[in-house]
């Protein structure tokens, strides 16, 4: 019986390698009988055996498994095929596009500039018909930056206060402003918060609104902008920003155009004016700030602050914008970068580098509405504000009680959760206080203020080593040094950070 199945084996072999021989031959030729398998199967199917059947079934099934591994793999080296080919061709494709997007983007800006300069009157005397002036404006490398130039054809453009307001002190600005934005805005903020936003403008370049959505943190420094006559410039960050050409821009080889970012653009006009300017980082944390502005940190570290710029591009021009000298365009004194941020999972933490050189505001609730009398603007020079911020820390330095208090406080803090705090914040502290008592305050609300903002946010960071009973000692210290009616703000948030640990 088993030689019975061997010999049709042999048989079915000897018929597939002839098959197998006519493929190599030619597939045109190959005239395989498959009907021969079935008449080869009949003539011996009926002596195989038990042995014999199992023997067949199991060929059968490795053949099915040979042919189907072998359909497998050439479907996919078909796909992988197809794949590469679709992939090549959607990167020239993107390639392409993109090429195609920045000529739009520079056909744009020649027509948004030209149809400036076709508005703009021909002022008398010009020596060139007003068509070659756009021209050679639009054939820049830098044509935002230039446009800014021709808006300042006398340079510096000076601000000047109202007669009938010389004289105006920072309190006053608090209380003008808050009513403006009630009134002109339909803003509400508490003066407490007014204040604290206006004396941080005394102690830093630098702040941070922070806080739930919806509390007013983009609209503060928008009013204040309005207010003061010289609107805040608002620049949404974005998640993929990892460096400054995100913030400033970048040069494009194929159009050979810089592309002039919103950012660039602020920051470039701040020079030109003597106003005080706001430029709004928008939800700062979406991104890491301390890659993307890196570079502005630092300078914001120099010793001579009139000095410090920001290089743009590395290789200048004689052409390029007026301020931009050497490649680097300066850092006005009169301009504050204001970020805003949202502390939810979306976005990334702020480290201690950061927070060290900034000013903090806390925006946990919407402030309630409010009635206010009317409020007219305040055309405000920077460099008066500056005179005001300069003789309030001449003339209200903080008091040598509160001084020794609060350095016995911070001693008490480094002792039971190591937090220290560096010379930059001390200096930022010695700047604030005054500042904020100038602006309607107390000292121990400032300091309040402070030790919210600067302190606790760096014990909380320790709250894993923190205890109920450290919380408590630090309450009753608090309470010891100012008095159980002082430190109203710092000891609620104590008091929900021990709930917390509960």
């Amino acid at each position: 019986m088993e030689t019975t199945y061997f010999t049709f084996l042999h048989e079915i072999v000897a018929q597939a390698g002839q098959n197998i021989t006519g493929i190599f031959q030619g597939i045109v030729d190959v005239n395989a009988d498959f009907r021969s398998y079935h008449q080869v199967f009949l003539a011996y199917s009926s002596g195989f055996g038990v042995g014999g059947w199992i023997f067949y079934i199991a060929m059968i099934l490795i053949v099915i498994g040979i042919v189907g591994c072998l359909f497998t793999a050439l479907i996919y080296l078909i796909r992988r095929t197809t794949k590469h080919i679709k992939d090549g061709m959607n990167i020239n494709d993107l390639q392409d596009e993109n090429e195609r997007l920045h000529l739009e983007l520079y056909r744009l800006q020649r027509l948004e500039l030209g149809s400036h300069y076709m508005n703009t009157p021909t002022p008398a005397g010009l020596p060139q018909p007003q068509q070659e002036k756009d021209e050679s404006l639009l054939e820049k490398r830098f044509p935002r930056l230039s446009q800014i130039d021709e808006k300042y054809p006398s340079g510096m453009l000076q601000i000047n206060i109202p007669e009938e307001e010389a004289g105006i002190d920072l309190a006053e600005i608090c209380a003008r402003f808050q009513n403006f934005a009630c009134n002109s805005c339909g803003l509400f903020y508490s003066i407490t918060t007014v204040r604290s936003f206006i004396s941080s403008l005394g102690a830093s370049k630098l702040l941070i609104l922070e806080g739930i959505s919806g509390t007013g943190k983009t609209s503060l420094p928008y009013a204040m902008g309005r207010f003061f006559q010289n609107d805040a410039h608002i620049c949404a960050v974005q998640p993929s920003w990892r460096d400054k050409s995100e913030l400033i821009g970048y040069y494009n080889d194929f159009t050979k155009r810089f592309f002039e970012t919103e950012f660039l653009c602020a920051l470039y006009e701040s020079n030109y004016n003597d106003a005080t300017n706001f430029i709004v980082l928008d939800e700062v944390n979406l991104a890491r700030i301390e890659y993307y502005f890196a570079d502005i940190l630092s300078l914001m570290e120099t010793p001579n602050k009139n000095i410090a710029s920001l290089q743009v591009i590395p290789n200048p021009e004689p052409s390029d914008p007026k301020l931009l000298q050497n490649g680097s365009i300066k850092i006005p004194q009169n301009l504050y970068f204001i970020g805003t941020a949202n502390n939810d999972e979306s976005t990334f933490s702020i480290t201690d580098k950061v927070y060290d050189r900034a000013m903090v505001l806390e925006f946990e609730a919407k402030e309630k509405p409010f009635q206010a009398p009317i409020s007219k603007p305040l055309p405000l020079p920077f460099s008066y504000l500056e005179t005001l911020f300069e003789n309030a820390k001449k003339q209200r330095p903080l008091s040598a009680a509160n001084k020794a208090n609060f350095d016995a406080l911070l001693e008490r803090v480094f002792e039971m959760f190591g937090v220290n705090l560096g010379n930059r914040v001390m200096k930022q502290i010695e700047s604030f206080v005054p500042c904020y008592v100038e602006c309607g305050g107390t000292e121990t609300e400032a300091l309040d203020f402070l030790f919210r903002t600067k302190i606790m946010k760096k014990v909380v960071t320790k709250m894993q080593t923190a205890s109920q009973d450290a919380l408590e000692i630090l309450d009753k210290e608090i309470v010891n040094l100012f008095g159980d009616d002082s430190f109203i703000i710092s000891r609620s948030y104590l008091q929900k950070i021990r709930k917390g640990i509960r």
